[in-house]
């Protein structure tokens, strides 16, 4: 990507995308967002908002943001920009939905278990990450990899529970 084509902060959907501008930090943008929806679960949490009130938002954020990552992809020329994070967010979220707590170290595991989905990208992942190169394969991939560590989590406090009781 040319200094032309580079993302203004000035435009919604770049904001959007970039998660608030934190997909341009320096270093692992990916994971600082994903660090950075912490608070966010955490509020929910304390709120007691259920899941079944946050699954529309999701859907309709993954719709939206796929369709501003293709627009993205398109007006920068780009396939995967790591600047966009906002399919970190929305996999954290989807994480949290198979959590629902607000218990740090519950937190911190669903933080690991995502971004080790997130980018070891274990199979159908790696399949969606590599096949669907439009916007939603952008976002979709890190749905799947936010399901996978929901799932991985009800597990490991199953397993857990098997053992401690």
């Amino acid at each position: 990507m040319n200094q032309k084509n580079f993302p203004s902060l000035f435009r919604a959907d770049v904001i959007i995308l970039s998660y608030f501008g934190i997909g341009f930090f320096p270093y692992a943008p990916g994971t600082c967002a994903s660090i950075a929806t912490l608070p966010i679960l955490y509020m929910l949490t304390v709120w007691k908002i259920p899941g079944v009130f946050i699954i529309p938002i999701i859907i309709l954020s993954i719709l939206v943001c796929s369709f501003l990552a293709h627009r993205a992809q398109r007006d920068y020329q780009v396939s995967d920009p790591g600047w966009i994070v906002i399919d970190e967010v929305l996999g954290m979220l989807c994480a949290w939905l198979f959590c629902q707590s607000g218990n740090v170290l519950h937190l911190i595991m669903i933080l690991v278990l995502f971004r080790f989905f997130d980018i070891v990208k274990v199979w159908p992942i790696n399949i969606i990450d590599k096949r669907i190169k439009n916007g939603a394969g952008v976002i979709f991939d890190d749905i799947v990899a936010g399901i996978f560590s929901g799932l991985t989590y009800r597990f490991l406090i199953f397993a857990a529970t098997l053992l401690y009781s």
